[in-house]
């Protein structure tokens, strides 16, 4: 191994290996020194050489050192002063991981060390702690940048063609026997060709892959026999984790997650990925000492400001990241950017997306966040989606976030849920939500596809159990049940839980389709949470986070076919039909002396203003014109499209509906019928006549354009 050291160059940040040595640079603002640590193996617990870093430009420190390759492992000791009350957390004892590394060998195995205070001593964290963490803390990597992208290119699909689906790369595929078993639950999994074809056959577009960036698990959940499952706890924000990789971990995991954007962007599937900016894995002032901490904790953390031995806690983890601050900044667009641009990624989610914008301790929508990636020519082309809230005051910002965002429509959850429950509910606000809650993004200049549609996510519960429990069953988290939102709203679906009552049975398939068919019929971007489409359950538990086991993966022996057949066919519909994914917004103006959108009573009446601010209405139907598309073509050719008829039933008894006048439509023909599970129905009405809606159901009747003309 090579002990020359020469200068190095500041930038770019991180280690980068130039074919002939390797280039490290780390921002320290605060540090009195720098020590790079080389190691041969992962397990060892020395370093094999320690190097000082002298050259120091700016607060960035930096040195070459020659012939080292890709696969060297290293870390970090920062030296400066241990003054936890000024904000100042240096501990040379500590190996720091990378906060650009590209890959991470390891996981954190926690032990005492690997916090900068005496474990256990009565002033806690004032104290010092002079036990050596390295043999604890995971190496960094130096990888190779080098790939074959032949020739992939991003697929920038339109929000308004795209259907998301929300999957965990382990859980997705770890027991799906039609994939080789030594791959399972890794990034090769999730391109090998069953997925593919699986995802295919869905029709989904895009696949959000919950958290990648290499996380950590919490020390409580290990001691509880737990693991961290969603992996929302990153400390490294460039490298992909090591637990999904089949190949190895000394950069092969970097390759084995292109190889899989390569594959999926072969066969038109878009990756974007949910990335967690607002805080790392080493928590408060008790937490950990594994990298950022230790480098310079007053240049990433919110510090409480009349006492900085404390932190500002917007995320309920313990600390948050400082988006105020340029290198803060400088870190997250340079990881966004080394995503999309190395990596390949089409777009990311951003959890709890209102921390990164607040300013001081408000949320500013101006904030530099903002101005940042609006004017970055990379990031800003890319799919950019909020999780638009976090658990500080006002935090709650749903339609707030500026133009070019989409965001997850909580509001829409909420709203379906209820309505589809049966409880009180205006159908002013159903007709908002559908129709792609133009109270929330219009006056922004923003179109329905600002909205993300869901009813189920990741955190809470998954379709199937939405509708067969009244109340969470978390007890296998260890918490006693006390975790995980409440939720005490009947779904009148029978006994709590698994049954074998036909009936009970029945009706929760209905629900299932009610709300897949409400979510694929709205304007804006349906999500679909993986597993829904197959009625995966978790048994009741809503807060599976630490459930890195059969309670969260995917059990694809007990797949629900003949649902997973529903919604491949209700997906085909949306993406046939350019009426349930428009645009623009409906304007309410006639087209060829009608309505491009009406609404309609059980009576064949158009709805009046009083029946808008009826509060428990249960049913309605809705008329869509699909000649009032307002969409052009790549040639500017006018996109037109059937018009539909879309009868939504929330009572718990059937309800007769009469279509409307003839000048809507001169025939009729049902196409969709969730009460029969059905999605090629074919029977035929006429305007005016009556047709049965079964309880808890919706219909979709088409008139063909040609006879429209």
């Amino acid at each position: 191994m090579s002990t020359n050291v020469y200068t190095g160059f500041p930038y770019p940040l991180g280690a980068t290996w130039d074919g002939n040595g390797v280039n490290f640079a780390i921002y320290a603002d605060n540090a009195t020194g720098i020590d790079l640590c080389l190691y041969d193996n992962v397990k060892d617990e020395t370093e094999t050489i320690k190097i000082k870093m002298y050259e120091r430009s700016h607060q960035v420190w930096h040195a070459y050192i020659p012939d080292l390759k890709p696969g060297q492992l290293y870390g970090y000791r920062a030296s400066g002063p241990y003054e936890p009350a000024n904000g100042l957390r240096y501990n040379a004892n500590k190996l720091l991981i990378d906060p650009y590394a590209k890959a991470i060998a390891g996981n954190i195995d926690w032990h005492n060390s690997i916090f900068g205070y005496e474990v256990g001593h009565p002033d806690e964290d004032l104290s010092f702690s002079a036990a050596d963490s390295a043999p604890y803390i995971p190496k960094s990597v130096v990888i190779d940048p080098n790939f074959d992208w032949e020739d992939d290119k991003p697929l920038r699909i339109p929000y308004h063609e795209s259907v998301i689906y929300e999957a965990h790369v382990k859980g997705f595929t770890k027991t799906n026997p039609d994939i080789p078993e030594n791959i399972r639950g890794t990034y090769a999994a999730v391109a090998h060709p069953v997925t593919i074809k699986y995802l295919k056959d869905l029709g989904i577009t895009t696949i959000e892959l919950m958290p990648v960036h290499h996380f950590v698990s919490d020390g409580h959940l290990k001691e509880k026999g737990l693991d961290n499952y969603w992996g929302y706890n990153t400390i490294g924000f460039f490298a992909p984790d090591v637990r999904y990789s089949s190949s190895g971990v000394l950069g092969d995991q970097v390759k084995e997650f292109k190889q899989m954007v390569k594959d999926l962007h072969k066969q038109g599937i878009e990756v974007i990925l949910d990335v967690v900016y607002n805080h790392t894995a080493e928590g408060n002032q008790m937490g950990p000492t594994l990298s950022f901490k230790g480098v310079d904790n007053s240049a990433y953390y919110r510090l409480v400001e009349d006492n900085k031995r404390y932190y500002n806690d917007y995320t309920g983890t313990g600390n948050t990241i400082n988006a105020m601050l340029p290198n803060v900044l400088r870190l997250v667009m340079d990881s966004l950017r080394y995503w999309i641009l190395d990596m390949h990624v089409d777009g990311f989610r951003f959890d709890l997306a209102s921390t990164l914008a607040r300013e001081l301790h408000a949320v500013n929508q101006l904030s530099s966040f903002f101005e940042i990636i609006y004017q970055d020519p990379t990031i800003s082309q890319v799919k950019l989606i909020a999780e638009p809230w976090d658990i500080g005051e006002g935090g709650y910002q749903v339609g707030k976030f500026p133009p070019g965002w989409a965001e997850w429509n909580g509001m829409y959850r909420d709203c379906m849920r209820d309505y589809w429950r049966g409880a009180d509910s205006m159908l002013a606000e159903f007709a908002e939500r559908i129709t792609g809650s133009s109270d929330l993004y219009k006056n922004d200049y923003r179109r329905p596809t600002a909205s993300i549609n869901f009813i189920t996510a990741h955190d809470g519960f998954t379709l199937n159990d939405l509708v067969s429990y009244n109340e969470k069953h978390n007890d296998a988290n260890g918490e006693d049940n006390n975790d995980g939102e409440s939720n005490n709203r009947s779904w009148n679906c029978g006994a709590e839980g698994a049954t074998d009552d036909p009936i009970i049975l029945e009706l929760r398939q209905r629900q299932k389709r009610n709300l897949l068919t409400t979510l694929f019929l709205s304007q804006g971007v349906p999500m679909l949470v993986s597993g829904d489409e197959i009625s995966k359950t978790q048994n009741g538990n809503n807060n599976a986070y630490c459930q890195d086991n059969e309670i969260s993966w995917i059990n694809w022996d007990k797949q629900d076919k003949e649902l997973l057949k529903f919604t491949q066919n209700l997906i085909k519909i949306r993406k046939s039909h350019p009426t349930f994914c428009r645009r623009h917004w409906f304007q309410g103006q006639p087209i060829k002396g009608i309505n491009d959108i009406a609404w309609f009573l059980p009576e064949g009446m158009e709805l009046s203003d009083e029946n808008w601010n009826t509060d428990c209405a249960k049913s309605l139907a809705v008329y869509l014109n699909g000649g009032g598309i307002n969409t052009r073509g790549p040639k500017g050719e006018r996109i037109v499209d059937d018009n539909f008829y879309i009868i939504f039933n929330a009572h718990h008894e059937p309800l007769t509906y009469k279509l409307p006048p003839e000048k809507y439509g001169k025939e009729w023909t049902k196409i969709l019928d969730t009460a029969k599970n059905e999605t090629d129905d074919n029977e035929t009405f006429k305007p005016g006549e009556e047709i049965n809606i079964d309880a808890r159901s919706v219909v979709l009747l088409k008139h063909p354009l040609l006879h429209h003309k």
